[in-house]
Parts: structure tokens; C-alpha cells; sequence
């Protein structure tokens, strides 16, 4: 296993284990790596500095702790898919329609730009970014 630090175009940095490296060079040029924070697929790999494991079991307590976030995201996307309307790209456009009125206020989800969802938020229009894992390993 292998550790990766990586970057958005975004500029949100985060972690990410890979079998190796070719394993995230694969995974990276189908489009199947998304940053947590905004769900970008534009991602490479940032500058790191190398990490020394002080044991076995801390590599596996983080592997576990990482299986485990990921069933929770996975859970909260079948939350989302089950109690909102999914709008796809008209997110932005909709969600400013049930902010100022214009349309019956309902939960929904669709796909915003960084820059679009930084537009809703400075328009004081309620979103939150949630990473959208994909099903599978």
C-alpha cells in the first residue's frame, strides 16, 4: 500500500492509499479519484514529504478508519438519492429559485462548479459540498 498526497483543481489537498502507483495512475486517468471536499476528477499528485511507519498496526488502523469514512459517505449518498430531488446541472439555477421564492421550497442535489457553489454561498443561498464516492471499490 501506498500513500499519496493530492490535489484538486480546486486546491483542496487530501490523502489517498493505492495498491501502488500504478494503481493510482489507472484509477486517476479513468476520471475514478474525486476530491472529499468538492468532488473534483481533476486530480495529481502534490509534493510530499516521505512518511516512516512507526508500526504495521498504524497502517491498518488508518486503512480501516479510511474503509470506514467511505462506508459512511457511501451511506449518506443513498440518504441524499433517497430524500432529494436530483436537478443535475440546473443546481445553481434551482437552488437560487427556492432561496428567493421562486419555486416550491424541497430539498435537492445536482452538480455546481467550485466557483458556482462560492457564487450561491456569497449570495447567502444554503449548500453543502458533499464528496460523491463512487459505488464500489
Amino acid at each position: 500500500m501506498i500513500l499519496f498526497e493530492l490535489r484538486c483543481s480546486g486546491e483542496h489537498h487530501f490523502e489517498a492509499w493505492f495498491k501502488d502507483g500504478a494503481t493510482y495512475d489507472r484509477q486517476a486517468a479513468a476520471g475514478g479519484i474525486s476530491c472529499p471536499v468538492c468532488g473534483d476528477a481533476r486530480i495529481e499528485k502534490a509534493p510530499m514529504a516521505p512518511r516512516l511507519a512507526k508500526a504495521r498496526g498504524a497502517a491498518l488502523d488508518a486503512q480501516a478508519a479510511a474503509g470506514e469514512l467511505r462506508k459512511m459517505l457511501v451511506g449518506l449518498k443513498h440518504k441524499v438519492q433517497a430524500n432529494c430531488d436530483y436537478v443535475g446541472e440546473k443546481f445553481p439555477d434551482e437552488a437560487r429559485k427556492i432561496h428567493y421564492g421562486d419555486a416550491e421550497a424541497r430539498p435537492i442535489y445536482g452538480e455546481a462548479t467550485p466557483e458556482q457553489a462560492r457564487e450561491l454561498e456569497d449570495e447567502g443561498v444554503a449548500v453543502a459540498r458533499v464528496p460523491w464516492v463512487p459505488e464500489g471499490n
